[in-house]
């Protein structure tokens, strides 16, 4: 490292030093934030990758560069039974994180003041690695994701990010302000956060720079003020570079974290019916080259939020879409941890109760737009799957004794009939991610 990323990388330890991120509250708990937990689960990206529930228990999880911990009390709280491990290079963070977890009651949790670079020092192995809002900070985004990859598991899954620098362009005209102004020589404190405040406040609100930049709550928000207008070591990255940074640390990109949000056909009013240039050449377009396209036109999403994992390490598997009538026969259906809770299977009881459709999406509206209702008669099979995980026979059987006649003819209902009306309710939760569905090798 050259001295001035050194300068660079000390003035950003100081800054979190003297302005630990996140200012949580402490009492806060994301017990309820159903979406967050949602992403944050190693289930999650880890069906993604291999068509495999994974379990967290026993699992080692680190948190890199954890802040004052909420993110660590998140992943907690999403992994019940693991080992949470966090680690920040401010000290005074650390410690907020380390009391955090103590508060909410979580023992199986340890705290260290350690680099991300220094991560082999501590002589683990992790099976997801949490690395948020830190990568765009390093003075080499390559180096920090080739340490991370050096004590991931084999199976091992990393979640980071990097800033846009299409959609924070005007944010760092301000930082670059800033810097004229002498705001972040040092560590931005109360004094400079209150002059960046006051002097784009001065500006007449037609001023490019204000009209784009300033928000009614930066004029209370000092976290706000402070984590975009003077952020030191703040980077932007285009799609290009993130894939560059990837293929220097020779990590395999996963998904976006939010990947329903990055769907390129989303962006056009007629997906169906495209200039047959587009409709030629759309579909033959990499994973990189789609997500370089979505970002030129609808630059919007302040991160790029991925995971990434080690090459040619993801389990081999057939999409669901794609599976034979045999395939089916052997599935076993799992619904996703963030649903499995109770508040989720009252509302579901109480639909069926009422004869009412019961909306998926009323607490967990991932990957969703708008509510999604579906009959709560056939939604009654999901109950089993509040306990474990059930052969899809099961499911069959279950409705076959809740919808035995067919309420138009009033014939039996086919145990064939039966299994495709279960089998079409699955895959249309599971492109979703609300149920997962396993199927034997």
């Amino acid at each position: 490292m050259d001295n001035q990323a050194a300068d660079i990388r000390e003035k950003v330890r100081q800054q979190f030093e003297t302005g630990p991120y996140p200012r949580t509250p402490l009492e806060k708990s994301p017990k309820n934030d159903y979406d967050f937990l949602f992403i944050h689960n190693l289930v999650t990206p880890y069906y993604l990758r291999n068509q495999k529930v994974k379990e967290p228990e026993g699992k080692l999880i680190l948190d890199a560069g954890c802040g004052s911990g909420y993110k660590t009390l998140v992943l907690a709280e999403a992994n019940p039974k693991a080992k949470i491990i966090g680690i920040d290079f401010s000290a005074e963070s650390v410690k907020l994180a380390r009391q955090r977890l103590e508060y909410h009651g979580y023992e199986n949790a340890e705290f260290h003041t350690l680099s991300i670079e220094d991560l082999p020092s501590l002589g683990m192995e992790f099976d997801y690695i949490n690395n948020d809002e830190v990568l765009y900070l390093l003075p080499d985004p390559a180096a920090g994701l080739r340490a991370m990859k050096s004590v991931l598991k084999p199976d091992g899954i990393i979640r980071t990010n990097l800033h846009s620098a299409l959609q924070r362009a005007n944010y760092y005209q301000v930082q670059e302000l800033f810097k004229m102004m002498n705001l972040m020589e040092q560590a931005p404190g109360p004094m400079e956060i209150e002059l960046a405040r006051e002097t784009i406040k001065a500006l007449k609100d037609q001023t490019f720079l204000k009209a784009t930049v300033w928000k009614p709550e930066f004029d209370t928000d000092d976290e706000r003020v402070l984590a975009n207008y003077l952020l030191q070591g703040d980077k932007g990255f285009t799609i290009p570079e993130m894939f560059a940074a990837l293929k220097a640390a020779d990590l395999e990109f996963v998904s976006m974290v939010h990947w329903w949000k990055w769907d390129l056909m989303d962006l056009f009013k007629q997906p169906d019916n495209l200039p047959a240039f587009l409709a030629i050449s759309l579909p033959n377009l990499s994973t990189e080259e789609r997500l370089r396209m979505f970002e030129l036109l609808q630059p919007v999403y302040r991160l790029f939020d991925f995971w990434c994992a080690h090459p040619n390490a993801a389990q081999s598997f057939v999409p669901v879409g794609e599976w034979t009538a045999s395939d089916w026969q052997e599935v076993r259906v799992y619904l996703h941890p963030q649903l499995r809770t109770p508040q989720v299977k009252e509302y579901l009881i109480d639909s069926i109760q009422n004869q009412q459709p019961w909306q998926v999406n009323r607490y967990l509206t991932t990957a969703t737009q708008g509510p999604f209702f579906v009959d709560s008669s056939i939604a009654a099979c999901l109950l089993p799957l509040w306990q474990e995980g059930q052969p899809i026979q099961a499911l069959v059987q279950r409705w076959l004794g809740i919808r035995s006649v067919d309420p138009v003819t009033l014939e039996p209902v086919s145990q064939q009939t039966a299994f495709e009306q279960v089998k079409e309710f699955l895959k249309t939760l599971e492109a979703f991610l609300y149920v997962l569905l396993e199927r034997s090798a």
